[in-house]
């Protein structure tokens, strides 16, 4: 059973009465469908984003570089923040820096606030060129041909205040796309793909 709260009132439908027995009021089914319906209908992928502001911190295992950052603010992605997130998740191997997609932060911005983290992500790949997936690739048949990875889409993380498991399960609790788990390699990849799992 997931330790986390759901993200989105239960679409079933309300019962007549309440715990007590007594009936329920058209008042009170009112108000609950007046509270239930910005859950209804927000986007999955920024459910759990606080509106003003954004930031992550981020720890690259390879390089050793940290980064926290405002990346949104003022009801816009920060140039400046986005450019560095950039850099420090370009490809460590080749250093060929790659746009990573915002719905990827805005994910990692959710997966943060849900978890309780108060740690930065220690980050273990983002971008991947081809060249490095394909050398990644003949060493493990892990590695997809077309990766998200090749996209800036994806990431493979872990958190030092967060279990392994309890970082997945919150992640597929998110909803937002593939998450991957890799226990014996201590990572767990999130994506915007498709929603899945393995």
């Amino acid at each position: 059973m997931s330790n986390f709260p759901p993200l989105r009132p239960a679409l079933f439908p309300l019962p007549r009465e309440d715990s007590s027995g007594r009936s329920i009021s058209r008042r009170s089914l009112v108000t609950a469908l007046a509270v239930a319906a910005p859950f209804i209908a927000t986007p999955r992928r920024t459910w759990a984003l606080p509106s003003a502001t954004r930031a992550l911190r981020l720890s690259h295992l390879h390089t050793g570089e940290q980064l926290t950052v405002e990346y949104f603010s003022g009801g816009a992605y920060v140039p400046d923040a986005m450019s560095a997130i950039n850099r420090l998740l370009r490809d460590f191997r080749t250093g060929e820096v790659f746009t990573i997609d915002a719905q990827l932060l805005d994910l990692l911005a959710g997966l943060a606030e849900l978890t309780g983290t108060t740690q930065p992500y220690q980050v273990i790949s983002g971008y991947r060129s081809p060249s490095t997936n394909q050398t990644l690739r003949k060493r493990s048949k892990g590695v997809a041909v077309g990766s998200l990875h090749l996209k800036g889409r994806a990431i493979d993380i872990r958190l030092a205040d967060v279990a392994l498991d309890r970082l997945r399960e919150a992640a597929c609790t998110l909803r937002c796309g593939g998450v991957g788990y890799y226990p014996g390699s201590d990572f767990v990849h999130v994506d915007t793909g498709r929603v899945r799992t393995w």
